[in-house]
């Protein structure tokens, strides 16, 4: 039910009056050069489509299958920290997209005010339970950053990547 083909100009996704974009509350769907912003209502259903997107779209894009899962991984733990933050179905806009740099991913959400903070959690902690997942965006995405948006702040990540194609195109 959630749209998981690489985004097209023909693709049903993109096209916010066909039935198949319709069909999903608190999801919507915008296309963008390399990628795309889902404007979504923070659940496990819609974080998952995100997940399946990004992994359809970066592949079609031809980044590398390690750089998918890294930027997966990154959309998980920023959306994650969301909620954790403001409770379920907050309004997010999730960004991911090819850039020359390699894949961007960026999350919005409607508190200017309240920063991301790094936990002194070890990564390879056996005892703690929480307070990994910025770590894991350190090593995923190094010099991630936080910015005040129009809708609030935009926590903005770079993953490293390379096409998959040897030609580079």
């Amino acid at each position: 039910m959630y749209p998981t083909a690489p985004l097209t100009s023909h693709s049903t996704f993109l096209d916010t009056t066909a039935p198949a974009a319709l069909a999903v509350p608190g999801f919507y769907l915008r296309p963008r050069p390399q990628g795309f912003a889902a404007h979504i209502s923070a659940s496990p259903q819609n974080l998952c489509a995100v997940r399946q997107l990004a992994g359809a779209e970066l592949l079609a894009q031809g980044i590398e299958a390690d750089a998918v899962d890294s930027a997966q991984l990154v959309v998980s733990e920023l959306v994650g920290n969301s909620v954790r933050a403001y409770g379920d179905y907050v309004p997010l806009v999730v960004e991911v997209y090819v850039t020359a740099f390699g894949v961007a991913v960026n999350v919005h959400d409607p508190d200017p005010g309240a920063l991301p903070r790094r936990r002194a959690t070890p990564l390879d902690s056996a005892e703690a339970e929480t307070g990994r997942g910025l770590g894991l965006v350190d090593l995923l995405a190094p010099g991630w950053s936080v910015r005040r948006s129009a809708i609030g702040k935009q926590v903005c990540c770079r993953v490293p990547a390379e096409t998959a194609w040897p030609d580079g195109s």
